[in-house]
């Protein structure tokens, strides 16, 4: 990537733009982790599994631009190429998907620039997760640059296939036989199954406990109502 640059700008500008990009990185992971730490403070439960963050390799930025016909440049790389920072959010239940993407769109810092729902509108291939890409305020000494950061939302179960999918296609460089592609989308919509499955568990035995709890409550109750009683038949 360094030669590439070479031609069109100074090495010093390529490290400035991708200390920017590393940098959002930080400002966004920390947010993640508060809102998080916030979640189980206030609900006793944490919507994010873990948090994984990269940036893109310069061959990668480098194939991408060629790929949707775009010259090699800094500022083509900026313009263009939206998730050479990124971070992913792994959840427990496509429930905490929109939660975390709610909380994340009320931050008056960051600023959501797009939405791509990939779970109400899966790709043809099977993939599934949420995507929003936000620009980040990073505070220099002398200026302050708004830094694109892409937020992928998905659950075990989605990150587990996709994962999977990801290095199969790797292997063929995006040309699998057919019936690859075909087995593939069959494991997608077993993922998708298992994940309204366990989405349903979970709100059953959140259901289960809840009346747990209250048939416990009203037990209590009425215990009290009795000692209450009897302390004043006893008085009498």
């Amino acid at each position: 990537m360094e030669t590439a640059i070479r031609n069109y700008e100074d090495v010093d500008s390529w490290k400035t733009v991708m200390f920017l990009y590393t940098s959002a990185l930080k400002e966004v992971g920390t947010k993640l982790e508060i809102l998080n730490d916030e979640f189980q403070h206030v609900h006793s439960y944490n919507p994010i599994e873990h948090i994984k963050t990269r940036i893109k390799t310069p061959e990668s930025i480098v194939k991408k631009l060629k790929r949707n016909g775009h010259e090699t440049s800094i500022e083509n790389m900026v313009k263009y190429v939206n998730d050479i920072a990124g971070v992913r959010l792994i959840c427990s239940f496509t429930s905490d998907i929109y939660k975390l993407a709610e909380m994340i769109g009320n931050q008056t810092d960051l600023k959501v620039l797009s939405i791509k729902d990939y779970i109400k509108n899966p790709k043809e291939s099977g993939y599934k997760s949420y995507h929003m890409l936000v620009s980040v305020p990073i505070f220099l000494s002398d200026s302050v640059v708004d830094t694109k950061v892409e937020i992928q939302i998905r659950t075990i179960a989605m990150d587990f296939w996709a994962s999977l999918e990801h290095k199969i296609y790797y292997k063929f460089e995006g040309n699998a036989p057919d019936y690859i592609s075909r087995d593939l989308k069959e494991c997608a919509d077993m993922v998708a199954t298992l994940d309204d499955k366990m989405l349903q568990l979970n709100e059953a035995i959140l259901a289960c406990v809840a009346n747990q709890e209250t048939q416990e409550k009203v037990a209590y109750n009425k215990l009290k109502e009795q000692e209450e009683l009897l302390k004043r038949t006893e008085s009498v």
